[in-house]
């Protein structure tokens, strides 16, 4: 069956809420995608210039456009969040399932046991989850068990056969992690006190826990029982304590999710924190790689449908960093000021947080990956014609005007390169000139390595602005090199990045891995220049020291430094030792000038 012309697929869409699917010419699944207005919005694809580059790839790609209707914008977003898990299209972001995550499960049961789980078995047990962490649960779990004495055994413990005196009472009894509901020695009202409290305590609410251990310490205060009172007011400080450390916010915020995003060119991170009575009771972040031109809007969109899925959230308001459309009947909160702010700042660490974490273990697990994601970066950043993997920076220091010289610092796939380090001496510019002195450290640099056949670099990065950047480009363009070699300039004041023929500077965001590394070539470049110009200051000054003794001239100084390494030795000799190196009359001269 031919084609049908995209022209005349495009004409058959309703103008109504539904999911549409993009095909290739092999009918493998391209994207999936939500709309309001079907028509509009599958018709944009096909209508306007898209300046980013995968959308127009996929655009090129699209022969077949698929279409499901549905009853509003909400079902049109499900239905897009289960076909992004279950087809996994090219173009979609990646969302995780969620089939592993465990969940503390209270069993359905006359004396219920509290347990981890990663099985939800429709048995009309309570499931409270699912936790990013088997830690956090053990946690929890640990906490409940060192206050309440809940059951561990998986004993039928029907009235019949706790009557009847099937079951005796464990080790765990005795042991006081049990009250032995088997033996008739609990009630299953006085349990089921117990288990609406965990309950509470699971969901961040400590209120109804704390209440109750207050009030029985005091009677049994007041009947003399101190013993008793005081492994009451024990497990009161474990509430308390585990309280402190879970509430981070004013008590008041209950019942909120809160959600932030932090986005690269490449993926978003999405952090989420469900707060209940002032406690964190859930973090989470998601990891998007984005695949088409997906603003932060569009994905935290997404992320908070899935999120709010996976973890089946039910709070009824959620703080956002900024405003947001969503389909669910939700209050949704700007937080500007106070515990809601820091609420917000905290999520959004969380998210920065995470995504360094999963930078250090590329580097670790693939270094390669990372430096290249780096260098592909810095090739959008600059609009450069290919990924930088040869790097060099060069930079001119002088002290008033004395011993000017220069270095160059070389990166190999983002990395220094030490061994290609080179010093400069200016042979050619008299008085401090430091756009002279670049233009004969370029120069000087490329002939020679186009006269020794070296391999020459990607990108050349001068410490400077307009004037340090117009002087190298002179040089490249005596060597036949300009146009060759790309080349920007990065003056300190306010960082900004100059290229040839732009008056226009480049600012690239403050924390942009791009300037980061041309910061730290420029600075390198800097340390470098700055060492081997004390070094030459110093060596000058004491061939100054040694010269400035009548009779005595540069050859004669170098003699005795040679000999003796240091001012301070030749201060300490004698005149005999002096004579071994310069002969009795200079040594003589040389003696008396230091005592």
């Amino acid at each position: 069956m031919p084609n049908i012309p995209i022209e005349v697929q495009l004409s058959a869409l309703p103008n109504t809420p539904g999911v549409y699917q993009f095909y290739d010419k092999d009918e493998k699944f391209l994207y999936v995608g939500k709309a309001k207005n079907l028509k509009k919005r599958v018709s944009s694809y096909f209508t306007k210039n898209h300046d980013y580059g995968k959308t127009r790839v996929m655009v090129k790609k699209i022969v077949t456009i698929k279409h499901i209707v549905v009853p509003s914008e909400s079902d049109a977003l499900l239905l897009e969040n289960s076909l992004i898990k279950k087809h996994q299209p090219r173009y979609n972001v990646m969302l995780r399932d969620d089939k592993s995550y465990p969940w503390i499960c209270i069993k359905n049961e006359r004396f219920p046991r509290i347990f981890p789980t990663r099985k939800l078995i429709k048995d009309g047990s309570e499931y409270f989850g699912p936790y990013t962490s088997m830690r956090t649960v053990r946690t929890l779990l640990e906490l409940i068990k060192s206050v309440y004495p809940v059951r561990t055994c998986n004993y039928d413990l029907s009235h019949e056969k706790i009557d009847g005196g099937k079951y005796k009472r464990c080790l765990e009894f005795h042991l006081g992690n049990c009250n032995a509901p088997c033996e008739g020695l609990q009630t299953a009202e006085d349990y089921h006190r117990q288990i609406d409290d965990i309950r509470a305590i699971i969901k961040g609410n400590f209120k109804s826990s704390l209440q109750y251990f207050k009030h029985q310490m005091k009677t049994l205060a007041a009947e003399m029982e101190f013993e008793k009172a005081q492994r009451v007011k024990e497990k009161i400080d474990i509430l308390e304590n585990y309280q402190v450390k879970s509430t981070i916010v004013n008590p008041k915020i209950s019942n909120v999710d809160v959600f932030s995003i932090f986005s690269d060119e490449t993926h978003a991170y999405v952090n989420f924190l469900q707060v209940s009575h002032g406690s964190i009771v859930r973090s989470h972040t998601m990891e998007i790689k984005k695949k088409l031109d997906e603003s932060n809007e569009e994905l935290l969109r997404l992320a908070i449908t899935d999120i709010r899925q996976r973890f089946s959230s039910t709070s009824k308001e959620l703080y956002l960093p900024f405003p947001l459309e969503l389909e669910e009947v939700v209050k949704i909160s700007l937080p500007k000021l106070g515990d809601k702010e820091k609420l917000l700042a905290l999520s959004l660490q969380n998210a920065k947080m995470f995504r360094q974490e999963r930078f250090k273990q590329m580097k670790i697990v693939d270094p390669d990956r990372h430096s290249k994601r780096i260098l592909s970066q810095m090739k959008a950043d600059l609009r450069l014609a290919e990924e930088p993997r040869h790097i060099e920076c060069f930079d001119n220091s002088n002290m008033q005007g004395t011993h000017p010289v220069a270095a160059c610092v070389v990166f190999k796939n983002g990395k220094p390169s030490k061994k290609e380090y080179r010093h400069f001496n200016i042979k050619t510019v008299e008085g401090p000139n430091d756009f002279a002195s670049m233009e004969e450290v370029v120069f000087r640099r490329y002939k020679r390595l186009l006269n020794e056949a070296e391999s020459l670099p990607q990108l050349i990065v001068v410490d400077g602005g307009k004037g340090q950047l117009s002087a190298a480009l002179k040089s490249l363009e005596l060597l036949g090199l300009r146009g060759k070699i790309a080349i920007i300039g990065i003056a300190k004041r306010l960082e900004e990045i100059y290229f040839p023929e732009d008056p226009i500077p480049l600012y690239l965001d403050k924390k942009s891995e791009t300037l980061r590394i041309i910061q730290q070539l420029r600075n390198e470049a800097h340390r470098f220049g700055i060492s081997f110009h004390r070094s030459k200051r110093s060596k000058a000054a004491i061939n100054s020291e040694l010269e400035d003794i009548e009779g005595i001239g540069a050859k004669t100084a170098q003699q005795l430094l040679k000999r003796f390494k240091s001012v301070k030795r030749i201060r300490e000799a004698s005149v005999e030792s002096l004579a071994i190196a310069i002969g009795m009359a200079k040594a003589k001269k040389v003696y008396e000038s230091f005592h």
